[in-house]
């Protein structure tokens, strides 16, 4: 039961929102977004690894066409769920120091994609998961297209073409799977790992390929990433944090539950191919952060070195690898979330995100500066933050798994050190200048945001082991299956 709250509760409060007046509808969302917290924080607490049949419900929907709604949760799917619930209060409350236009509209938008995006992490029959898939596309794409920057109908619209041509890829791949179970077909998980098991060495291959582009461009995985800096950018703050915190974790979940273990043959092929195309994107956005002028497009070029970290480590189907994946995907969301705020704050008091125009800020908003530092320091992996943890185990499971790709991935660390403490330096220590001398410390609701989320990166920096124990639990669970299925 508490897995259908978790998707109708947002869901069916966000057509409460869009008929409230525009005070009213944040508020709301906010308390929507807050009960959304609880629910999952409760459900974390009765979570038991050994027996999830509690957060599991099934029922016919499309019966005739075997399509049941299967919704369930495993480890994986708890902290992505965490995830999801734990960011969009922090999301909507961002947004109060600003001055949204159609608020009701903006909020009943993230609340949907909230539900979508929680629809996906649960998901147990493909063509449901696809449903939430794409759901949960459309309500950014409005988001970016009404509320983005000046170039943000050319930019949505290559963001739109682009997933879409990968959902178009996934579909293709999930209805050739669902014609191979027997006959009375069937889109259930089992059914379609059991299909995909029965299948040559080529087929699987075809298969593979086919859910790969779809999960690597919602990732973005290297050569398929061209859409997010332009996206991130013209994006609004709050889309850019949804976008970049939660969604493009759909794309490595994706490759967790409906990748791995439906074609065990096709990833034994290629999931090499996959470990050095994400291991190339690391490196490459790296360097590409290390030359922006702009932090908003630095950001997102070291997303991506972060997530192409996590996508070889998935690759390897090494056990520390996957853990780290997992601990390092809750990492990110908070982490890059927090750095796209910032960015948010400085933008808005000064009108630029150019870091050579910044400068000193530290000498007139010490608070703005020091929760910066603690955010960056969690970035760059800094020991005793959250960022540390799941780069170590993804480090050690890629060293496990080939000393060389290790050694040059770890250059991410280097690299970020460098571009991180690089834009820090230029845009908050030194001196003061025109556009930076009269900027304005944190306001409360700045303070309310932003000190919970540094508190985090370093409580799971100190003591990690509640989510160490989940996530071992979720990478054990994985490799059990994949191997079950080979």
């Amino acid at each position: 039961m508490l897995t259908a709250i978790l998707i109708f509760l947002p869901l069916l409060a966000s057509v409460l929102v869009l008929a409230l007046k525009p005070a009213q509808a944040r508020v709301a969302a906010l308390i929507i977004a807050l009960a959304e917290l609880v629910v999952s924080l409760v459900a974390y607490t009765q979570f038991n690894p050994a027996d999830t049949s509690a957060f599991s419900i099934a029922t016919p929907w499309i019966a005739q066409l075997g399509i049941n709604f299967n919704i369930g949760m495993d480890g994986t799917g708890l902290v992505l769920v965490l995830l999801a619930t734990v960011l969009t209060p922090f999301i909507i409350l961002s947004s109060f120091t600003g001055n949204t236009e159609r608020p009701a509209l903006f909020y009943f938008l993230i609340l949907v994609m909230q539900a979508a995006m929680i629809g996906v992490f649960v998901a147990e029959d493909g063509f449901l998961f696809y449903i939430f898939w794409e759901m949960a596309l459309i309500p950014i794409y409005f988001i970016c297209l009404l509320w983005g920057g000046a170039q943000r109908v050319r930019v949505t619209l290559k963001f739109f073409i682009y997933t879409l041509a990968g959902s178009l890829f996934m579909l293709i791949g999930l209805i050739y799977l669902y014609l191979q179970t027997p006959d009375e077909h069937s889109f259930s998980m089992q059914a379609l790992y059991e299909a995909g098991k029965s299948l040559d060495a080529v087929s699987q291959s075809w298969v593979f390929w086919a859910l790969f582009v779809a999960f690597a461009i919602k990732m973005p995985v290297f050569p398929f990433h061209t859409w997010q800096p332009d996206t991130y950018f013209e994006a609004p703050a709050q889309g850019t944090m949804l976008l970049s915190g939660i969604m493009l974790k759909m794309g490595v979940f994706g490759v967790i539950r409906w990748l791995l273990p439906v074609v065990p043959q096709g990833v034994a092929q290629w999931s090499y191919v996959a470990v050095i195309l994400s291991v190339i994107g690391v490196v490459y956005a790296s360097f590409l952060a290390i030359v922006q002028k702009d932090i908003k497009r630095l950001i997102a070029y070291s997303s991506i070195a972060h997530v192409g970290l996590i996508s070889a480590g998935i690759f390897t189907q090494n056990s520390a690898a996957v853990q780290g994946a997992v601990i390092q995907m809750f990492s990110h969301g908070i982490i890059v979330f927090g750095l796209f705020y910032i960015v948010e704050i400085i933008q808005t008091r000064t009108g630029t995100t150019q870091i050579d125009e910044l400068g000193g800020i530290r000498s007139v908003a010490p608070k703005l500066a020091t929760l910066f530092m603690v955010i960056m320091f969690g970035s760059v992996a800094l020991p005793f933050t959250s960022g540390f943890v799941g780069e170590f185990l993804l480090l050690n499971g890629l060293f496990q798994y080939q000393p060389w790709l290790s050694a040059v991935a770890g250059l991410s660390v280097i690299l970020g050190a460098i571009y991180m403490l690089n834009a820090y330096r230029k845009s908050t220590l030194g001196e003061t200048n025109t556009v930076t001398q009269s900027i304005i410390d944190l306001s409360t609701v700045e303070k309310v945001v932003l000190i919970p989320l540094c508190l985090l990166i370093v409580v799971i920096g100190i003591y990690p082991a509640p989510l160490l124990d989940l996530s071992q639990t979720a990478a054990q669970n994985l490799l059990q299956i994949v191997e079950l299925y080979k």
